[in-house]
Protein backbone atom coordinates (compact mmCIF):
# COMPACT_ATOMS: atom_id res chain seq x y z
CA UNK A 1 0.00 0.00 0.00
CA UNK A 2 2.87 2.16 0.73
CA UNK A 3 5.23 1.42 -2.08
CA UNK A 4 3.82 3.50 -4.84
CA UNK A 5 6.50 5.80 -6.32
CA UNK A 6 3.45 8.58 -6.80
CA UNK A 7 2.41 8.85 -3.62
CA UNK A 8 3.57 12.05 -1.83
CA UNK A 9 5.42 11.35 1.69
CA UNK A 10 2.34 12.94 2.95
CA UNK A 11 -0.07 10.54 1.72
CA UNK A 12 1.94 8.16 2.89
CA UNK A 13 2.30 9.38 6.14
CA UNK A 14 -1.29 10.30 6.31
CA UNK A 15 -1.89 6.59 5.11
CA UNK A 16 0.03 5.23 7.89
CA UNK A 17 -1.64 7.03 10.86
CA UNK A 18 -4.95 5.68 9.49
CA UNK A 19 -3.50 2.12 9.51
CA UNK A 20 -2.16 2.36 12.87
CA UNK A 21 -5.33 3.74 14.31
CA UNK A 22 -7.40 1.18 12.11
CA UNK A 23 -5.10 -1.86 13.29
CA UNK A 24 -5.36 -0.13 16.92
CA UNK A 25 -9.42 0.43 16.70
CA UNK A 26 -9.85 -3.37 15.50
CA UNK A 27 -7.85 -5.42 17.91
CA UNK A 28 -9.27 -3.05 20.53
CA UNK A 29 -12.68 -3.91 19.39
CA UNK A 30 -12.02 -7.96 18.73
CA UNK A 31 -10.23 -8.02 22.57
CA UNK A 32 -13.58 -5.91 24.35
CA UNK A 33 -16.01 -8.57 21.80
CA UNK A 34 -14.36 -11.98 22.65
CA UNK A 35 -13.89 -10.62 26.38
CA UNK A 36 -17.44 -9.51 26.80
CA UNK A 37 -19.02 -12.95 24.53
CA UNK A 38 -16.63 -15.02 27.29
CA UNK A 39 -17.71 -13.15 30.57
CA UNK A 40 -21.36 -13.29 29.61
CA UNK A 41 -21.32 -17.11 28.84
CA UNK A 42 -19.70 -17.71 31.58
CA UNK A 43 -21.79 -16.15 33.68
CA UNK A 44 -24.95 -17.88 32.04
CA UNK A 45 -23.42 -21.70 32.43
CA UNK A 46 -22.67 -20.12 36.71
CA UNK A 47 -26.20 -19.52 36.66
CA UNK A 48 -27.81 -22.37 34.89
CA UNK A 49 -25.75 -24.83 36.85
CA UNK A 50 -26.62 -23.67 40.40
CA UNK A 51 -30.60 -23.67 39.47
CA UNK A 52 -29.78 -26.76 38.33
CA UNK A 53 -28.18 -28.11 41.38
CA UNK A 54 -31.29 -26.55 43.43
CA UNK A 55 -33.61 -28.09 41.03
CA UNK A 56 -31.79 -31.50 41.44
CA UNK A 57 -31.89 -31.43 45.52
CA UNK A 58 -35.43 -30.15 44.84
CA UNK A 59 -36.71 -33.09 42.79
CA UNK A 60 -34.47 -35.49 44.93
CA UNK A 61 -36.98 -36.80 47.40
CA UNK A 62 -37.86 -40.02 46.58
CA UNK A 63 -38.21 -41.69 43.06
CA UNK A 64 -41.55 -40.41 42.31
CA UNK A 65 -40.88 -37.24 42.68
CA UNK A 66 -37.59 -37.65 40.38
CA UNK A 67 -40.12 -39.37 38.09
CA UNK A 68 -42.51 -36.67 37.53
CA UNK A 69 -39.82 -33.66 37.58
CA UNK A 70 -41.18 -32.29 41.15
CA UNK A 71 -44.32 -31.18 39.39
CA UNK A 72 -42.66 -29.32 37.20
CA UNK A 73 -44.83 -28.30 33.82
CA UNK A 74 -44.77 -26.21 30.93
CA UNK A 75 -45.96 -22.98 32.16
CA UNK A 76 -43.60 -22.90 35.44
CA UNK A 77 -40.61 -23.70 32.53
CA UNK A 78 -41.74 -20.96 30.23
CA UNK A 79 -41.98 -18.41 33.20
CA UNK A 80 -38.59 -19.19 34.16
CA UNK A 81 -37.29 -18.91 30.49
CA UNK A 82 -35.92 -22.68 31.25
CA UNK A 83 -36.33 -26.10 29.65
CA UNK A 84 -35.97 -28.95 31.96
CA UNK A 85 -34.60 -32.70 30.56
CA UNK A 86 -34.59 -35.76 33.13
CA UNK A 87 -31.65 -38.62 31.76
CA UNK A 88 -31.33 -41.88 33.67
CA UNK A 89 -28.08 -44.16 33.02
CA UNK A 90 -29.99 -46.83 30.93
CA UNK A 91 -31.25 -43.91 28.84
CA UNK A 92 -35.06 -43.32 29.28
CA UNK A 93 -35.42 -39.73 29.53
CA UNK A 94 -38.42 -37.93 31.31
CA UNK A 95 -39.50 -34.46 30.03
CA UNK A 96 -41.76 -31.97 31.75
CA UNK A 97 -45.60 -32.55 30.72
CA UNK A 98 -47.26 -29.84 28.09
CA UNK A 99 -43.70 -28.57 26.48
CA UNK A 100 -44.04 -27.80 22.68
CA UNK A 101 -40.29 -28.53 22.80
CA UNK A 102 -37.59 -30.20 24.08
CA UNK A 103 -33.90 -30.46 24.19
CA UNK A 104 -31.70 -32.51 21.91
CA UNK A 105 -29.40 -34.58 24.36
CA UNK A 106 -25.83 -35.91 23.49
CA UNK A 107 -23.86 -37.82 24.88
CA UNK A 108 -22.21 -35.38 27.18
CA UNK A 109 -25.21 -35.23 29.51
CA UNK A 110 -25.44 -39.23 29.64
CA UNK A 111 -21.76 -39.13 31.16
CA UNK A 112 -22.94 -36.76 33.60
CA UNK A 113 -25.74 -39.44 34.40
CA UNK A 114 -23.40 -42.48 34.42
CA UNK A 115 -20.36 -41.09 35.97
CA UNK A 116 -22.04 -38.94 38.98
CA UNK A 117 -19.07 -36.66 38.29
CA UNK A 118 -19.01 -33.05 37.65
CA UNK A 119 -21.50 -30.98 35.59
CA UNK A 120 -21.50 -30.47 31.63
CA UNK A 121 -22.06 -27.02 29.90
CA UNK A 122 -22.31 -26.70 26.28
CA UNK A 123 -24.23 -24.77 23.33
CA UNK A 124 -26.77 -26.71 21.67
CA UNK A 125 -30.68 -26.71 20.16
CA UNK A 126 -34.31 -27.63 21.52
CA UNK A 127 -36.64 -29.72 19.11
CA UNK A 128 -37.14 -27.34 16.54
CA UNK A 129 -33.73 -25.99 16.29
CA UNK A 130 -34.22 -22.99 18.43
CA UNK A 131 -30.20 -22.23 20.19
CA UNK A 132 -29.80 -22.97 23.80
CA UNK A 133 -26.93 -22.93 26.52
CA UNK A 134 -27.62 -26.88 28.19
CA UNK A 135 -25.87 -27.73 31.24
CA UNK A 136 -26.09 -30.93 33.33
CA UNK A 137 -25.79 -32.27 36.69
CA UNK A 138 -25.63 -35.31 38.43
CA UNK A 139 -28.52 -37.02 40.73
CA UNK A 140 -28.58 -39.48 42.08
CA UNK A 141 -32.12 -41.38 43.95
CA UNK A 142 -31.01 -45.43 45.43
CA UNK A 143 -29.87 -47.09 42.80
CA UNK A 144 -30.64 -45.24 39.80
CA UNK A 145 -28.34 -42.37 38.40
CA UNK A 146 -30.17 -39.43 36.85
CA UNK A 147 -28.63 -36.45 34.56
CA UNK A 148 -30.49 -33.40 35.38
CA UNK A 149 -30.50 -30.98 32.20
CA UNK A 150 -31.42 -27.23 32.00
CA UNK A 151 -31.33 -25.50 29.24
CA UNK A 152 -31.90 -21.61 28.50
CA UNK A 153 -32.87 -20.38 25.10
CA UNK A 154 -30.22 -17.63 23.78
CA UNK A 155 -32.27 -15.38 21.70
CA UNK A 156 -31.56 -12.51 24.52
CA UNK A 157 -28.10 -13.46 24.67
CA UNK A 158 -27.35 -13.08 20.68
CA UNK A 159 -29.19 -9.87 20.44
CA UNK A 160 -27.16 -8.54 23.12
CA UNK A 161 -23.90 -9.51 21.77
CA UNK A 162 -24.87 -8.63 17.80
CA UNK A 163 -25.87 -5.61 19.48
CA UNK A 164 -22.27 -4.80 20.90
CA UNK A 165 -20.68 -6.37 17.88
CA UNK A 166 -22.99 -3.44 15.50
CA UNK A 167 -21.55 -1.04 18.03
CA UNK A 168 -17.92 -2.33 18.17
CA UNK A 169 -17.94 -1.81 14.51
CA UNK A 170 -19.96 1.17 13.84
CA UNK A 171 -17.85 3.23 16.26
CA UNK A 172 -14.82 1.61 15.07
CA UNK A 173 -15.63 2.90 11.67
CA UNK A 174 -16.29 6.08 12.39
CA UNK A 175 -12.85 6.35 14.87
CA UNK A 176 -11.28 5.03 11.34
CA UNK A 177 -12.89 7.54 9.29
CA UNK A 178 -11.72 10.18 12.36
CA UNK A 179 -8.10 8.85 12.31
CA UNK A 180 -8.06 9.23 8.41
CA UNK A 181 -8.94 13.08 8.80
CA UNK A 182 -6.95 13.66 11.43
CA UNK A 183 -3.63 12.00 9.86
CA UNK A 184 -4.32 13.65 6.73
CA UNK A 185 -4.17 16.64 9.64
CA UNK A 186 -1.05 16.03 11.20
CA UNK A 187 0.56 15.16 8.35
CA UNK A 188 0.37 18.33 6.42
CA UNK A 189 0.85 20.00 10.09
CA UNK A 190 4.03 17.68 10.63
CA UNK A 191 5.74 18.54 6.75
CA UNK A 192 5.33 22.14 7.39
CA UNK A 193 8.82 22.30 7.92
CA UNK A 194 9.88 20.07 4.79
CA UNK A 195 7.86 21.83 2.32
CA UNK A 196 9.08 24.99 3.53
CA UNK A 197 12.70 23.64 3.10
CA UNK A 198 11.80 22.64 -0.35
CA UNK A 199 10.63 26.03 -0.88
CA UNK A 200 13.84 27.79 0.29
CA UNK A 201 16.01 25.31 -2.16
CA UNK A 202 13.85 25.64 -5.27
CA UNK A 203 13.75 29.68 -4.40
CA UNK A 204 17.89 29.35 -4.05
CA UNK A 205 17.62 27.70 -7.19
CA UNK A 206 15.69 29.67 -9.28
CA UNK A 207 16.55 32.93 -7.51
CA UNK A 208 20.28 32.34 -6.55
CA UNK A 209 19.70 34.50 -3.64
CA UNK A 210 18.77 32.86 -0.16
CA UNK A 211 16.11 34.23 2.61
CA UNK A 212 15.80 32.55 6.05
CA UNK A 213 13.49 30.37 6.74
CA UNK A 214 11.71 31.35 10.56
CA UNK A 215 11.82 28.89 12.75
CA UNK A 216 8.97 30.24 15.28
CA UNK A 217 6.32 27.39 16.61
CA UNK A 218 8.48 24.38 14.91
CA UNK A 219 8.68 22.64 17.72
CA UNK A 220 11.37 19.91 16.94
CA UNK A 221 12.26 20.91 13.54
CA UNK A 222 13.83 23.92 14.83
CA UNK A 223 17.11 22.37 14.70
CA UNK A 224 16.73 21.52 11.56
CA UNK A 225 15.38 25.11 10.21
CA UNK A 226 18.52 26.33 11.78
CA UNK A 227 20.96 24.05 10.73
CA UNK A 228 19.81 24.60 7.09
CA UNK A 229 19.63 28.49 7.29
CA UNK A 230 23.20 28.26 9.05
CA UNK A 231 24.28 26.41 6.05
CA UNK A 232 23.01 27.91 3.31
CA UNK A 233 24.65 31.55 4.80
CA UNK A 234 27.66 29.35 5.41
CA UNK A 235 27.54 28.64 1.41
CA UNK A 236 26.44 32.03 0.56
CA UNK A 237 29.52 33.33 2.22
CA UNK A 238 32.06 30.56 1.00
CA UNK A 239 29.97 31.55 -2.90
CA UNK A 240 30.61 35.44 -2.16
CA UNK A 241 34.35 35.08 -0.97
CA UNK A 242 34.80 33.00 -4.16
CA UNK A 243 33.17 36.03 -6.05
CA UNK A 244 35.28 37.86 -4.30
CA UNK A 245 38.96 36.12 -4.93
CA UNK A 246 37.99 36.04 -8.62
CA UNK A 247 37.09 40.04 -9.11
CA UNK A 248 40.41 40.54 -6.90
CA UNK A 249 42.45 38.10 -8.63
CA UNK A 250 41.80 39.16 -11.74
CA UNK A 251 42.07 43.26 -10.62
CA UNK A 252 45.50 42.26 -9.28
CA UNK A 253 46.40 40.07 -12.21
CA UNK A 254 45.41 43.06 -15.10
CA UNK A 255 47.70 45.35 -13.97
CA UNK A 256 51.23 43.09 -13.75
CA UNK A 257 49.86 41.73 -17.41
CA UNK A 258 49.39 44.50 -18.88
CA UNK A 259 52.74 45.60 -18.41
CA UNK A 260 54.55 42.32 -18.88
CA UNK A 261 52.76 42.50 -22.55
CA UNK A 262 53.98 45.87 -23.04
CA UNK A 263 57.39 44.73 -22.11
CA UNK A 264 57.25 41.57 -24.24
CA UNK A 265 55.72 44.08 -27.45
CA UNK A 266 58.72 46.38 -27.23
CA UNK A 267 61.38 43.66 -26.75
CA UNK A 268 59.76 42.47 -30.50
CA UNK A 269 59.23 45.53 -31.83
CA UNK A 270 63.38 46.19 -31.28
CA UNK A 271 64.12 42.81 -32.49
CA UNK A 272 62.87 43.88 -35.73
CA UNK A 273 63.78 47.65 -35.63
CA UNK A 274 66.83 48.22 -33.13
CA UNK A 275 64.93 51.36 -31.59
CA UNK A 276 66.25 50.69 -28.30
CA UNK A 277 68.72 52.50 -26.50
CA UNK A 278 71.86 50.35 -25.37
CA UNK A 279 71.08 48.60 -21.47
CA UNK A 280 67.30 49.44 -22.35
CA UNK A 281 66.52 45.91 -23.44
CA UNK A 282 68.59 44.61 -20.34
CA UNK A 283 66.45 46.78 -18.22
CA UNK A 284 62.95 45.41 -19.75
CA UNK A 285 64.46 41.70 -19.17
CA UNK A 286 64.84 42.44 -15.32
CA UNK A 287 61.72 44.15 -15.33
CA UNK A 288 59.56 40.93 -17.09
CA UNK A 289 62.04 38.35 -14.35
CA UNK A 290 60.80 40.54 -11.63
CA UNK A 291 56.95 40.89 -13.14
CA UNK A 292 57.16 36.56 -13.70
CA UNK A 293 58.72 36.84 -10.25
CA UNK A 294 55.42 38.14 -8.57
CA UNK A 295 53.13 35.89 -11.16
CA UNK A 296 54.57 33.22 -9.46
CA UNK A 297 54.37 34.42 -6.10
CA UNK A 298 50.49 35.23 -6.28
CA UNK A 299 49.81 31.93 -7.88
CA UNK A 300 51.71 30.25 -4.87
CA UNK A 301 49.54 32.49 -2.76
CA UNK A 302 46.43 31.84 -4.57
CA UNK A 303 46.95 27.91 -4.41
CA UNK A 304 47.80 27.78 -1.03
CA UNK A 305 44.29 29.72 0.06
CA UNK A 306 42.49 27.53 -2.32
CA UNK A 307 43.97 24.46 -0.50
CA UNK A 308 43.32 25.48 2.73
CA UNK A 309 40.02 26.17 2.20
CA UNK A 310 39.11 22.74 1.04
CA UNK A 311 41.29 20.84 3.58
CA UNK A 312 42.63 21.14 6.89
CA UNK A 313 46.02 20.58 8.12
CA UNK A 314 47.51 17.31 8.55
CA UNK A 315 47.96 17.67 12.58
CA UNK A 316 50.83 16.65 14.91
CA UNK A 317 52.29 18.16 17.95
CA UNK A 318 54.78 20.17 17.38
CA UNK A 319 57.57 22.85 19.29
CA UNK A 320 56.01 26.36 18.11
CA UNK A 321 59.81 27.73 18.78
CA UNK A 322 60.83 25.38 16.11
CA UNK A 323 58.63 26.85 13.76
CA UNK A 324 59.17 30.95 14.58
CA UNK A 325 63.44 29.95 14.29
CA UNK A 326 63.20 28.41 10.98
CA UNK A 327 60.86 31.49 9.74
CA UNK A 328 63.75 33.29 11.44
CA UNK A 329 66.52 31.98 9.51
CA UNK A 330 64.39 33.04 5.68
CA UNK A 331 63.71 36.25 7.17
CA UNK A 332 67.36 37.28 8.20
CA UNK A 333 68.32 36.21 4.66
CA UNK A 334 65.83 38.51 3.34
CA UNK A 335 66.53 41.25 5.39
CA UNK A 336 70.65 41.36 5.92
CA UNK A 337 70.40 45.29 6.70
CA UNK A 338 68.02 45.24 10.00
CA UNK A 339 68.67 44.34 13.64
CA UNK A 340 66.61 41.40 14.85
CA UNK A 341 65.72 41.32 18.50
CA UNK A 342 64.33 37.50 19.24
CA UNK A 343 63.39 36.34 22.72
CA UNK A 344 61.31 32.68 22.48
CA UNK A 345 60.27 30.14 24.52
CA UNK A 346 58.91 26.81 23.97
CA UNK A 347 54.72 25.97 23.31
CA UNK A 348 53.58 22.78 21.94
CA UNK A 349 51.16 22.83 20.50
CA UNK A 350 49.21 20.07 17.96
CA UNK A 351 48.84 21.86 13.96
CA UNK A 352 50.67 21.76 11.09
CA UNK A 353 54.65 23.22 10.96
CA UNK A 354 54.73 24.20 7.65
CA UNK A 355 51.60 26.47 7.45
CA UNK A 356 52.41 27.67 10.70
CA UNK A 357 55.77 28.92 9.42
CA UNK A 358 54.49 30.54 6.16
CA UNK A 359 52.40 32.54 8.20
CA UNK A 360 55.23 33.44 10.11
CA UNK A 361 57.22 34.51 7.46
CA UNK A 362 54.63 36.32 6.18
CA UNK A 363 54.62 38.53 8.94
CA UNK A 364 58.09 38.69 9.04
CA UNK A 365 58.58 39.92 5.55
CA UNK A 366 55.68 42.39 6.35
CA UNK A 367 58.32 43.89 8.90
CA UNK A 368 61.05 44.00 6.91
CA UNK A 369 59.17 45.11 3.76
CA UNK A 370 58.46 48.28 5.78
CA UNK A 371 61.16 48.61 8.41
CA UNK A 372 63.64 51.23 7.45
CA UNK A 373 67.41 50.50 6.92
CA UNK A 374 69.43 49.74 10.10
CA UNK A 375 65.83 49.03 11.79
CA UNK A 376 65.15 46.63 14.51
CA UNK A 377 62.25 44.06 14.17
CA UNK A 378 61.27 42.93 17.88
CA UNK A 379 60.71 38.75 17.85
CA UNK A 380 58.49 37.62 21.14
CA UNK A 381 57.25 34.42 21.93
CA UNK A 382 55.95 34.12 24.93
CA UNK A 383 53.68 31.63 26.91
CA UNK A 384 50.62 31.36 23.81
CA UNK A 385 51.52 34.69 22.28
CA UNK A 386 53.81 35.46 19.53
CA UNK A 387 54.19 39.21 18.67
CA UNK A 388 56.28 40.53 15.89
CA UNK A 389 56.84 43.91 15.78
CA UNK A 390 58.67 46.91 13.66
CA UNK A 391 59.77 50.37 13.31
CA UNK A 392 58.10 51.25 10.29
CA UNK A 393 55.57 53.83 9.52
CA UNK A 394 52.92 51.45 11.24
CA UNK A 395 49.03 51.30 10.17
CA UNK A 396 46.02 53.81 9.94
CA UNK A 397 43.12 52.95 12.15
CA UNK A 398 40.97 53.56 8.97
CA UNK A 399 43.42 50.24 7.62
CA UNK A 400 43.23 48.42 10.69
CA UNK A 401 39.97 46.33 10.17
CA UNK A 402 40.76 45.33 6.82
CA UNK A 403 44.39 44.70 6.94
CA UNK A 404 43.48 40.51 7.08
CA UNK A 405 41.19 41.09 3.77
CA UNK A 406 42.28 39.43 0.35
CA UNK A 407 44.12 41.62 -1.89
CA UNK A 408 43.46 44.45 0.35
CA UNK A 409 46.58 47.22 0.56
CA UNK A 410 46.81 50.38 2.24
CA UNK A 411 47.85 53.75 0.57
CA UNK A 412 51.59 53.22 2.15
CA UNK A 413 51.38 49.68 0.88
CA UNK A 414 50.44 50.57 -2.68
CA UNK A 415 54.17 51.28 -3.80
CA UNK A 416 55.45 48.33 -2.54
CA UNK A 417 55.86 44.62 -3.98
CA UNK A 418 53.68 42.12 -2.99
CA UNK A 419 50.17 40.12 -4.01
CA UNK A 420 47.99 41.50 -1.08
CA UNK A 421 47.60 38.15 0.21
CA UNK A 422 50.39 37.64 2.55
CA UNK A 423 48.49 38.52 6.10
CA UNK A 424 44.99 36.98 4.45
CA UNK A 425 46.97 34.04 4.77
CA UNK A 426 48.13 34.21 8.16
CA UNK A 427 44.75 35.36 9.31
CA UNK A 428 43.53 31.74 7.59
CA UNK A 429 46.27 29.57 8.86
CA UNK A 430 45.82 30.65 12.92
CA UNK A 431 42.15 30.56 12.46
CA UNK A 432 42.47 26.76 10.85
CA UNK A 433 44.82 26.23 14.34
CA UNK A 434 41.75 26.92 16.59
CA UNK A 435 43.72 30.71 17.53
CA UNK A 436 43.38 34.46 16.42
CA UNK A 437 45.92 37.06 14.70
CA UNK A 438 45.35 40.91 15.90
CA UNK A 439 46.64 44.05 14.21
CA UNK A 440 47.95 47.32 16.05
CA UNK A 441 50.47 49.74 16.45
CA UNK A 442 54.38 49.09 18.27
CA UNK A 443 54.91 51.25 21.09
CA UNK A 444 57.70 52.53 18.82
CA UNK A 445 55.22 53.68 16.41
CA UNK A 446 55.29 50.99 13.88
CA UNK A 447 53.40 47.94 13.01
CA UNK A 448 52.95 45.40 16.03
CA UNK A 449 51.34 41.40 15.06
CA UNK A 450 49.88 39.61 18.00
CA UNK A 451 49.11 35.54 17.01
CA UNK A 452 47.70 33.71 20.20
CA UNK A 453 47.26 29.94 19.66
CA UNK A 454 46.56 26.95 21.90
CA UNK A 455 49.08 25.55 23.16
CA UNK A 456 51.14 24.79 26.45
CA UNK A 457 54.96 25.64 27.55
CA UNK A 458 55.67 22.76 28.82
CA UNK A 459 55.69 19.16 26.67
CA UNK A 460 52.70 17.25 27.23
CA UNK A 461 53.58 13.77 29.37
CA UNK A 462 54.56 10.39 27.80
CA UNK A 463 51.51 8.52 28.63
CA UNK A 464 53.78 4.91 28.28
CA UNK A 465 57.49 5.90 30.37
CA UNK A 466 59.68 8.03 30.68
CA UNK A 467 62.33 8.60 27.49
CA UNK A 468 66.10 7.98 28.47
CA UNK A 469 68.12 11.06 28.47
CA UNK A 470 70.02 10.66 25.04
CA UNK A 471 66.44 9.52 23.45
CA UNK A 472 65.45 10.92 20.16
CA UNK A 473 62.30 13.47 20.14
CA UNK A 474 58.96 11.76 19.43
CA UNK A 475 57.61 11.89 16.09
CA UNK A 476 55.97 14.87 14.97
CA UNK A 477 57.84 17.01 17.54
CA UNK A 478 60.80 18.61 15.89
CA UNK A 479 64.26 18.61 17.15
CA UNK A 480 65.91 21.90 18.54
CA UNK A 481 68.02 24.09 16.44
CA UNK A 482 71.48 24.61 18.31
Amino acid sequence: MFSGGNRSLQDRLAMLVTLAVASAVALTGVAAYVFTYLTIYSQLDSELIEIARQTSEWISGDVDTVESLGGLNADALTTANVKVSLIRSDQPRINPPGGSSTLVLTAAEMAIARTQLGASARTGVDSQGAPCRIVSVPLTQADRHYALVLGRPLDQTSRILNTLGASLLTFGVAAVLVSALVGMAVARSGLQPIQALTRATRRVTSTDRFTPISSEGLGEFTELITSFNNMMRTLESSREQQRRLIADAGHELRTPLTSLRTNIELLIADERQHMLPEGARADILRDVAAQLGEFSTLIGDLVHLSREDSEGPQRELIDFQDVVDAALERAKRRGPNLNFDVETKPLYLVGEADSLERAVTNLLDNAIKFSPPGGTITVRLERDRLRISDQGPGIDDVDLPHVFDRFYRSDKSRATPGTGLGLSIVAQVVKAHGGWVRASRAAGGGAEFTIRLPGSPEPPPDPSAEPPADAKPARGVRARRP
